[in-house]
Formats: structure tokens, C-alpha cells, sequence
């Protein structure tokens, strides 16, 4: 329902719930006096009659935007890790006056120039960053430049900024862990870009477990996870030709797993006993591709609220000790 053919405003949302027009917006703004079963009506309403708040009117008065912005790589293959990410920090926003907004960038852009664009035209109050390197040029300008912000990962500042991360290291050691349990003994790792914190620790974790056991280990050349599905497909299917002894493979998703599947078939080889493949997933479904691969969780959904949470803080408590977690895999 909307005020004829016009645009709603906070006038319609205050006619419609009966209440002053500066009472709706300091519900909408999440005003600490106003009550949450008022907030929770007045959003109802606006969300009802399509009410959208006029951005450049209240950056104009306040200097804010009520926008964070999630600037993501994007990926050669969509991925559920990415798709679950997207939806969990919309929905931690929803009942907040924070909007998100999606800003990507392509693997051969420099991945300055979207939060340069953003903090330089004011269109977000906060980004979240992911991706991350250890010595990431994006949050040290952040940093600088004192705009809010917080990490899908950590960096060499990590005790500096906000941050989730998903312990990677720990994922490693217990990938490679259980697939010497199953008597694997030569094992490779299809890994992110070696430039990114988590490729690093994933790789530390695997040779915890492995140094002192006799068995072998290496890094899968030629291609990363960051590449597309045929490539790690044809990738794979060539590796495990030329080099038949291996005989476990850790990847970094649930989809380099699912290529790296496809590229074993191809070449006669198959997940079960005589093939051990490790692959982490956001949704519970690796096992319902392949029933042999062992698929360890990490839950996204956490990390998006976490994130939307610590942006938030970020922006209205510059003052206070930045949000961090680390999950483990253990």
C-alpha cells in the first residue's frame, strides 16, 4: 500500500502507524529511546509500502549513508562460500538502518580501486573486505585513513582491526589428519593463491600433521583455487596421471572439490578407498555428490553476522576495542 502513485515517505510510514513523523525516523535510525517493539512496526510498514530512505537527502544532513559495503573478488565459479556470505550479512543488517550494498571486482583489477572508489565518493560508511593477504595495501590505506572496515580474515594488523576468520590452520592439520587416519600417505594440496594469509595457513596446518609421519606432501602446481572449474579439472586429471602415487588430495572449497572429483574420473580415479579427497563446504551437500569425500563445515552464516555486527561497531564506536573471532576446525 503507498500514498497514491507517489513515493512513500516518512510522513506515509508515520500516517499509517500513527505516530510523529521524528518518532519514525528515530525508529528507522535505531534510536536507543525508542522502544523494539516500535522499531520492529515501523519497519514492518516501511518494508510493506516499499519506503526507501532518501540517501543522498540524509548524507547531505548527517555526513552518513547507513550503507556497508561488502566488496568481494569476484570468482571464476560461483560458490556457495560466496552466496552464503551475501545472504547472512543482509540478513544480520535487516533490522538495523545499515543497507548493504555488493561492490565486486574482476582477478585482473586492482583490488584498490573499489574501496578507494568508495571511501573517496562517500557512498558506504564501512566496508568489509575479503580475500585478505597478509600485508593487505587495502587495510593498511584504511587504516590511514581511519574509515571503518572489518575483514573476512586477518591480516599481519590483526590486532589492530576488526576481523572473522575461520582458523585455516586448523583445517589443515585436520584434513590432512584424516586422511592419514585412512592410511593416505601421499598427499597434495590444491590451495589458494600463496599470497593470501589463509593458503598460508592451510599449507602450515597439512605440515604440522605430516612432518616426522614418513608421508609426502606438496603443493599442486599450475593452477590455484582461485582458477575455473575446467582448469582444475584438467589440472587434476594430468597431476594424478603423471604422478599415480598420490593418493590424497585437500582442496579449499566445496567447488575446487567437486572439479577435483571430476578431474580424478576422468582419469580413472576414484574417491573411496584407494583416493582420500578432503573438501570444506559452507552447505552441507559434499557428501551428497560424492559419498566418500570428507567434508569438514565452516559455517559462513556466523561469519556474516559477526561481520555486519563488528562494521557496525566500527562505524558508531570508532573508540572501542575492535570485534574479532576465530573460529576453529577442531
Amino acid at each position: 500500500m503507498t500514498a497514491g502513485k507517489n513515493r512513500p515517505t516518512l510522513k506515509t510510514i508515520a500516517e499509517l502507524s500513527g505516530l510523529a513523523v521524528p518518532t519514525v525516523s528515530r525508529a528507522l535510525n535505531d534510536a536507543p529511546d525508542i522502544g523494539a517493539e516500535t522499531k520492529r512496526r515501523v519497519r514492518e510498514i516501511a518494508t510493506r509500502i516499499g519506503y526507501v530512505p532518501n540517501r543522498a537527502g540524509l548524507r547531505l544532513r548527517t555526513g552518513k549513508t547507513n550503507v556497508i559495503s561488502l566488496v568481494l573478488g569476484a570468482e571464476n565459479d560461483i560458490s556457495d562460500h560466496m552466496g552464503q556470505l551475501v545472504s547472512s550479512i543482509a540478513q544480520a543488517l535487516r533490522e538495523t538502518r545499515y543497507h548493504m550494498i555488493v561492490t565486486p571486482y574482476s582477478p585482473s583489477e586492482d583490488p584498490m580501486i573499489p574501496v578507494r572508489y568508495i571511501v573517496e565518493t562517500g557512498s558506504a560508511d564501512a566496508v568489509i573486505l575479503n580475500r585478505i593477504e597478509v600485508d593487505d595495501a587495502r587495510v593498511a590505506w584504511l587504516m590511514d585513513r581511519k574509515f571503518p572496515f572489518a575483514t573476512y580474515g586477518r591480516t599481519k594488523w590483526r590486532d589492530q582491526h576488526a576481523y572473522f576468520d575461520f582458523d585455516n590452520r586448523s583445517y589443515g592439520r585436520k584434513a590432512a589428519q584424516s586422511l592419514l587416519e585412512r592410511g593416505f600417505r601421499n598427499i597434495v594440496l590444491l590451495s589458494p593463491p600463496l599470497d593470501q594469509n589463509y593458503a598460508q595457513d592451510m599449507r602450515a596446518g597439512v605440515e604440522d600433521v605430516v612432518r616426522g609421519t614418513g608421508a609426502k606432501f606438496s603443493i599442486v602446481t599450475g593452477v590455484t583455487s582461485d582458477d575455473g572449474g575446467e582448469a582444475i579439472k584438467d589440472r587434476i586429471a594430468h597431476l594424478l596421471a603423471e604422478r599415480p602415487e598420490i593418493d590424497g588430495i585437500i582442496t579449499s572449497s566445496a567447488t575446487t572439490a567437486m572439479f577435483s572429483v571430476l578431474g580424478a574420473e576422468s582419469c580413472g580415479r576414484f574417491v573411496g578407498p584407494e583416493l582420500g579427497l578432503v573438501g570444506k563446504q559452507a552447505l552441507h551437500f559434499l557428501p551428497h555428490f560424492r559419498k566418500h569425500i570428507i567434508a569438514i563445515d565452516e559455517d559462513v552464516y556466523d561469519a556474516g553476522r559477526f561481520l555486519a555486527q563488528a562494521a557496525i561497531q566500527a562505524i558508531e564506536k570508532p573508540d572501542l576495542e575492535p570485534m574479532k573471532r576465530l573460529i576453529s576446525a577442531d
